[in-house]
């Protein structure tokens, strides 16, 4: 056994477990914000993985189980007022009058830990109307989705460009927004990265039917003025922690 330290950035943080995940690692600790500690069998290229990651440090470790020191990490929570999140592997009660979505913290980003996917599940509580349309643009582990029709939507169309994502949420197709016909949607969530929302700006507007509302995350509260310079005006702004999400297009008000 030995472990790779990896220095990166907090908003690169996701993207880098969702890569190490892919590569075999069997554990991730978070040392801190900016210091990952991914775990690997000894048949793992060590050699590959270093180049890989420039700048990453190597380590032998004694051995451990590290495939459930890594489960323990993920416990069950609540998130909002409707939402329970349990890892697959645990048989713990729902709380009365929430719904029970199982997570795995495999290869695709959205075990519901990340405070972006939290603001996402949050707003769609508020947003989200029964019989309503759903896009979920970046679909990742599809918990989006899956939170969306328990809400009661009629249809949820996902996308994703990786096929890795694809395969794990078990639905939607590969590809992005622009691939998908105009005023498909009454609620379009984007839990992406900053760069990719501005960039499909225009094609996450033309989704949304004419009183469509967009839910963009993924990305810093120092980011939000950037975001939405290629977005209409936020009709909200939610933080937690660190990160935003931005409420844009449609409605004047939530859900009553």
């Amino acid at each position: 056994m030995f472990f790779l330290e990896i220095a990166c950035e907090p908003e690169q943080r996701d993207l880098l477990i969702a890569d190490l995940w892919e590569l075999g690692s069997v554990g991730i600790v978070e040392c801190d914000e900016r210091q990952l500690r991914a775990f690997f069998e000894d048949t793992a290229d060590r050699d590959a993985l270093v180049h890989r990651y420039p700048g990453a440090t190597a380590r032998t470790e004694e051995p451990r189980d590290w495939v459930q020191s890594a489960r323990s990490l993920l416990q069950p929570m609540t998130v909002g007022t409707r939402f329970f999140l349990v890892p697959e592997w645990r048989d713990d009660a729902t709380p009365p009058g929430r719904f029970r979505i199982s997570v795995n913290p495999g290869m695709a980003f959205g075990t519901g830990v990340h405070e972006t996917t939290q603001l996402c599940l949050e707003a769609l509580e508020d947003y989200l109307r029964p019989g309503m349309a759903v896009l979920e643009v970046g679909a990742g582990s599809g918990i989006l989705g899956r939170a969306a029709r328990l809400l009661g939507a009629a249809r949820v169309y996902s996308c994703d460009v990786d096929p890795v994502a694809v395969g794990i949420a078990g639905e939607g197709f590969v590809g992005s927004v622009d691939a998908v016909r105009s005023e498909v949607s009454d609620l379009t969530v984007a839990n992406i990265s900053p760069e990719a929302i501005i960039g499909l700006a225009s094609d996450l507007v033309r989704s949304l039917r004419p009183r469509g509302i967009l839910l963009a995350s993924g990305f810093e509260s120092h980011e939000v003025d950037r975001v939405q310079g290629a977005l209409a005006p936020a009709r909200e702004i939610r933080r937690k922690g660190n990160w935003a999400l931005t409420v844009s297009s449609g409605f004047t008000s939530k859900i009553e």
